[in-house]
């Protein structure tokens, strides 16, 4: 039996979901582009250092996905419950340590060299954006669970439903009106906030009422600390956190050393990655269903239909991205004029959309490789891969081409710069992580184990 309409539906739903929450992204970005650059710059720097703090954290939350997921599929469903409880702990002392560093972002900031005015606006955002993290996270811990189970569907209802509170929200506070002064790019993340502690809320209401929750036995009394089931949420998710905060963090200092040439590269960096990360959304979503399937049928014992799923997953992908780049490729002029009305913004970003066509073919390929693997409990060498590739190739190379010029070719001065030595280094991950796709899959059918 094909495991593509399986996969095709959770993903679908997941994607809906995740576009959602990229909206959001996107709906800042526009709207703080309309009230002044220097906003739009603001918003660039900031978002990129929450969303590493944020992906970070919640790549170590979303690595569970295969342990609750493998219970599922072993039938093992009060043991669900126990280990949502324990995740709790994990959750907490992320919380702990994500607000801790965007309270006091300044000598990062410093440190990057970001322009002062730029500086005191991002500050300002991010120590908003700090009181959002607690709900994020844990509505993420929610939304993990019930993808792990196989219900997408809640988490996407409430996501959508989102959308139009928070764009609203945005407007709103960045703009001023019915007594709220103008806030600029803070006023996008006061309404972050406001719809956070909402959707948390609804996600707690629905656990205590929902009986589809009722055989894994969530909501009851929480147990103290198990430590050493503890020990083994760090030993995948501590991994696998840093290797999504590797990646994502190439992006954040892309965009701090990016916010060094000044206002218009900055302002242009940020709608290029705004495009990447919506494109993102796609195999993301493939990502999370492809693992959530492996994982079911490791849980029940059939080897043959976990390896038929991963190849499922990763085929989809792939035919999806050359699609999507194409697209892009096609129309990158148009898709930059959508974000801002400067004529000067939208020219800056057009040559940085078609790096980001070729960018997404290796991201999409390489973040279900990366999902998959994790199944297979392989988290370990993923984030040596991206460390010393994303940052060994992509970051360093790229600043040495932007800044200093690189072997014949002198210094760009120009965000493109990262973009090329970025989508080099993310082909060579993704290639990479294909062939340990395919040992982890191989030893599986030689019985053979593929942590690591």
């Amino acid at each position: 039996m094909s495991e593509l309409p399986a996969i095709a539906r959770h993903a679908g739903v997941v994607f809906v979901g995740q576009l959602a929450v990229m909206l959001f992204g996107l709906a800042d970005t526009m709207i703080a582009g309309r009230y002044s650059a220097q906003a739009l710059a603001a918003l660039s720097v900031g978002a990129a250092i929450y969303v590493s703090v944020y992906v970070g954290l919640l790549g170590v939350l979303q690595a569970l996905l295969p342990v609750w997921a493998e219970l599922r599929g072993a039938q093992r469903h009060p043991e669900v419950g126990r280990s949502v409880r324990q995740a709790v702990y994990l959750c907490v002392a992320a919380i702990v340590l994500g607000m801790a560093v965007l309270l006091a972002p300044g000598p990062l900031l410093r440190a990057a060299e970001v322009p002062p005015a730029v500086q005191a606006d991002a500050e300002a955002y991010l120590a908003v954006l700090a009181w959002a993290l607690p709900p994020a996270l844990l509505f993420r811990l929610y939304s993990t669970l019930n993808q792990s189970l196989g219900y997408p569907r809640l988490v996407t209802l409430l996501q959508v439903g989102a959308l139009l509170p928070k764009v609203g929200l945005s407007v709103w506070f960045t703009f001023g009106g019915a007594g709220i002064a103008p806030q600029g790019a803070v006023g996008c993340a006061w309404a972050t906030l406001a719809v956070n502690l909402g959707l948390l809320a609804v996600a707690v209401w629905l656990l205590r009422t929902q009986r589809l929750y009722a055989p894994y036995a969530i909501w009851q009394r929480l147990e103290r600390p198990d430590w050493r089931q503890l020990a083994a949420f760090l030993r995948l998710g501590v991994p696998a956190g840093l290797a999504v905060l590797v990646e994502v963090t190439s992006f954040t200092l892309m965009a701090l050393f990016i916010a060094r040439l000044g206002t218009l590269a900055s302002a242009s960096h940020q709608i290029a990655g705004n495009v990447a990360a919506l494109l993102y959304m796609a195999p993301l979503a493939l990502g999370i269903a492809t693992s959530a399937r492996v994982s079911h049928w490791m849980g029940a014992g059939d080897a043959a239909r976990a390896r038929r799923a991963a190849a499922t997953g990763v085929a989809t992908a792939a035919a999806l991205a050359l699609a999507a780049a194409s697209a892009l490729a096609l129309a990158a002029g148009p898709v930059a004029r959508l974000y801002v009305n400067d004529a000067a913004i939208a020219a800056a970003a057009r040559p940085l959309l078609l790096w980001v066509a070729a960018y997404h073919v290796s991201d999409a390929l390489q973040a279900v490789c990366l999902f998959v693997l994790r199944s297979w409990r392989m988290t370990v060498t993923p984030f040596l891969v991206y460390a010393l590739l994303l940052w060994g190739l992509g970051i360093t190379g790229g600043y040495a081409l932007a800044f200093h010029g690189l072997g014949p070719w002198p210094a760009m001065r120009s965000p493109q710069a990262f973009w090329l030595a970025s989508t080099g280094a993310l082909t060579l991950v993704a290639l990479v992580f294909g062939a340990l796709l395919w040992r982890v899959a191989r030893g599986t059918r030689a019985g053979g184990d593929a942590a690591g």
